[in-house]
């Protein structure tokens, strides 16, 4: 079982900056985060494999940008010019394999509370 703990959310105002970080037990393949806002289903924000190829989900494609530190198990977010309709849970996630959708999604985090609000 690979744990996922999750730090870096909290209450920003539109326009600011976050950086959400994940840390695994494990080297996994892939890495990444999804999102849900109240009343909405889950949806892939960014992932990231093992050699560092990436996907973004559309809404958030030029304001978020997603790395890794192969050495740390870590995997991080920084997201920019955030908007209010970025206010969601955010979970990190993990796979064996290359996540493209939330069926790929073999490991969940707890999830970390991300606000935008002025």
């Amino acid at each position: 079982q690979v744990q996922l703990v999750e730090s870096g959310g909290g209450l920003v105002q539109p326009g600011g900056s976050l950086r959400l970080s994940c840390t695994t037990s494990g080297n996994i393949y892939s890495l990444g985060w999804f999102r849900q806002a109240p009343g909405m289903q889950r949806e892939l924000v960014a992932t990231i494999t093992r050699d560092n190829s990436t996907v973004y989900g559309p809404d958030v494609k030029g304001r978020v940008a997603i790395s890794r530190d192969n050495a740390k198990n870590t995997v991080y977010m920084q997201m920019d010019s955030l908007i209010d309709e970025d206010t969601a849970v955010y979970y990190c996630v993990a796979s064996r394999y290359h996540i493209f959708a939330r069926a790929n999604v073999q490991y969940w985090g707890r999830g970390t509370q991300v606000s935008v609000s002025s």
